[in-house]
């Protein structure tokens, strides 16, 4: 998968959560056009019982069937309100705590019905902060102002958008890990058996190619030809890649090395097989040691070497620098080359399987370098990058302090 496809990729998945947010953002529209419609209709609710029990408070010789119906009217409406004067005195309340309303309070004249006051308080408060009031005009000019409450069935639906769609939000989230990890794993599962399979079919052609270059020298007399040697070199190189391919998906063992020694090998191994226009450096600290597995380390450096070199166009630098942490217990390994560079919207994603620049790539190298170094407890990222100039990677191991220094 080329860059071009794995951002199409990408440009999918961004469609889909636009879509899901469409989604999202249209229901919660619709609930809130249901909300302001059934708000509405409960602010006329409020107006109606509003009217009724200034009627009954304030008409009480008219007929007595019209008073019936005007409780009726007003007790079919079922809304949290209270009536103040206007000077904020309550005159009159509904369907408020029962347990607050019938509180009754002993004095030395009277004894009558009253309201806990600080319960009232605290909800005439929410009821001017929720609506407007609604002012009734008396016929002698008072004004009299009325505070309600939204019913619960219309809190409720307020809330319920949210609820829901935090739920399918929830739902998804877990589908997607889940159905990602399934992925994953068949995946890997795939992978490691091609692995393997391909590291059994190398292996008797391998073998041969051995016992070939030993008859060559026993044949031609070429014990220290150099381009023998080059050649069972490779061979020996090749039966290395088969044996990191066998151990695919199996724990890899660790054990103390000196990190400078191992690139030092391998660049001396690689650096022959590219373009002479390229040159390799190789430079820091020399001791110290971490805890490795050769075959694996070196494929990293490998995968790390042959991105430097494509990155090169004709002739470059390659700079191999490793330095040691001691406070941190770390050793730092930087690997710079003088290519075309990396854009910084890209320094994460290059590690992302599948991801890759050239034409004919596959994307897996950097996916698998990271991998390789988790198995070493350590981490790489792209330390700096500028177009035109070059990139450095940076590898970071935990190193070894334990070891007694070798006398050189």
């Amino acid at each position: 998968m080329n860059a071009y496809q794995y951002n199409n990729k990408q440009i999918w998945k961004v469609i889909l959560i636009v879509f899901a947010a469409a989604i999202g953002i249209a229901s919660l529209w619709y609930t809130n056009y249901l909300v302001k419609s059934l708000s509405q209709s409960e602010r006329t609710k409020a107006e109606v019982w509003a009217m009724s029990t200034r009627s009954i408070m304030t008409m009480p010789d008219v007929d007595d069937d019209f008073i019936s119906f005007i409780y009726a009217v007003r007790d079919s409406l079922t809304l949290p309100a209270i009536i103040t004067d206007k000077e904020d005195k309550i005159i009159f309340w509904r369907d408020l705590d029962s347990t607050k309303t019938n509180i009754k309070l002993e004095d030395s004249l009277s004894s009558r019905l009253s309201y806990d006051p600080i319960y009232f308080e605290r909800e005439l408060n929410k009821m001017k902060h929720a609506h407007q009031p609604i002012i009734l005009t008396l016929e002698n000019g008072e004004k009299w102002s009325v505070y309600y409450h939204d019913s619960k069935a219309l809190r409720n639906l307020k809330i319920f958008p949210i609820i829901q769609l935090s739920l399918i939000a929830i739902f998804l989230i877990i589908a997607y890990t889940v159905f990602n990890f399934i992925k994953r794993t068949e995946q890997n599962l795939v992978w490691v058996g091609m692995a393997k399979e391909a590291a059994h079919q190398l292996g008797t052609p391998i073998s041969s190619l051995m016992g070939w270059i030993e008859l060559i020298k026993m044949k031609f007399d070429a014990e220290d030809d150099e381009v023998v040697n080059e050649m069972e070199r490779d061979v020996s190189r090749l039966e290395i890649v088969a044996d990191r391919f066998s151990k695919i998906g199996s724990r890899p063992i660790l054990s103390n090395h000196n990190v400078y020694q191992v690139i030092e090998n391998f660049i001396e191994y690689f650096k022959v097989r590219t373009s002479e226009k390229i040159t390799f450096t190789l430079t820091g600290d020399n001791h110290v040691e971490a805890m490795l597995n050769v075959p694996l380390f070196e494929w990293i450096i490998e995968n790390l070497l042959k991105n430097a070199v494509n990155a090169i166009d004709t002739e470059g630098q390659i700079v191999v620098s490793i330095k040691e942490n001691i406070a941190k217990e770390e050793i730092f390994i930087d690997i710079s080359d003088t290519g075309k560079g990396i854009p910084k919207s890209n320094f994460d994603t290059i590690f992302h399987p599948g991801f890759t620049t050239r034409q004919r790539g596959w994307g897996l190298g950097l996916s698998l370098t990271r991998r390789m170094i988790r198995y070493h407890k350590g981490h790489i990222y792209v330390k700096e990058s500028e177009i035109g100039k070059g990139t450095t990677f940076r590898i970071i191991l935990k190193s070894n302090l334990n070891y007694e220094p070798t006398q050189v």
